[in-house]
């Protein structure tokens, strides 16, 4: 395949994410690597294991850990803040119970992009793996913080939240940076598009001291509509190339049960089979290089 000029765009959407680890486990078996990854909170996450070329390690992180209070908990969450141990997850993992492969990660050549967002701003920045050195891990967190049950980031003179809430899907960033061979692998259904937050009250509320972060949030599912409006219609017109569930996946955001994690993570495996043929045309065409 010619995979100049070509990306890899990955959604996020919390353990629904573990579909987009089964995708990426069908690429890596196929010795599939793009040049250029861009992920926004859990894409993230799998964005830096793709590019460490670690096959099972998403699976083994969002699956074997979901039960354990130490990654998740709901009492915690009432005492602290956070849901999810970000310590746990980005430092005792990573080092000591399933550890990544910085020196892989670090010497890839691959342009590996993580999505966060400015609280104070409510825009987004994008952070490439080579400025970052050994800050990397921090914008990985942050690009995972979710308002409410997670607390920010700070990083630069940045407080710093989930990529998602001002670039759910980076596609018209992929696209400035010169890609035109775009590959989104997407955690929703084809014809998904996101409602009004009823909680936007209680935001502002919560985070007075961040309006950027509010308005984001406000405006949240306009940009995220309009993006998706405008992938279908590059996909109509064979602009890019999607991989997505045909139906809503049977898992939450936040997700424990373990057999529907499984079953997420096979199915993304076998779309990606059944759209390899399909995805090696689009990759082959020419008059896109």
């Amino acid at each position: 395949m010619d995979l100049k000029n070509s990306s890899l765009i990955l959604e996020g959407g919390g353990l629904r994410g573990i579909y987009t680890s089964g995708v990426l486990r069908f690429f890596m078996d196929q010795k599939l690597f793009f040049p250029y990854v861009i992920g926004v909170s859990m894409g993230a996450c799998n964005a830096a294991n793709y590019v460490s070329r670690q096959p099972e390690r998403n699976r083994i992180v969002n699956t074997r850990f979901v039960n354990d209070s130490r990654y998740l908990s709901y009492l915690r969450l009432l005492t602290g803040g956070e849901l999810f141990g970000m310590k746990f997850i980005f430092d005792t993992i990573p080092n000591s119970l399933v550890p990544f492969d910085y020196q892989t990660f670090r010497e890839s050549d691959v342009k590996c992009i993580t999505v966060v967002t400015d609280c104070k701003t409510g825009e987004p920045l994008y952070f490439e793996k080579g400025e970052l050195g050994e800050d990397y891990l921090s914008i990985l967190q942050a690009s995972t913080c979710l308002p409410f049950i997670s607390k920010p980031v700070q990083y630069n003179g940045h407080i710093l939240m989930d990529g998602g809430i001002s670039d759910s899907i980076p596609i018209h960033k992929s696209i400035n940076d010169g890609n035109r061979k775009n590959v989104l692998i997407l955690t929703q259904p084809k014809g998904y598009r996101k409602k009004n937050s009823e909680f936007n009250g209680f935001t502002r509320m919560r985070y007075p001291r961040f309006p950027g972060l509010c308005e984001a949030l406000a405006n949240r599912y306009i940009r995220y509509n309009k993006t998706m409006d405008f992938i279908d219609k590059q996909e109509q017109q064979d602009e890019v190339f999607t991989i997505r569930p045909i139906s809503a996946l049977p898992v939450g955001r936040i997700e424990r049960n373990k057999n529907k994690l499984y079953a997420a993570y096979d199915q993304g495996y076998l779309d990606a089979a059944e759209s390899y043929e399909g995805l090696s045309r689009y990759l082959t065409d020419v008059s896109r290089s």
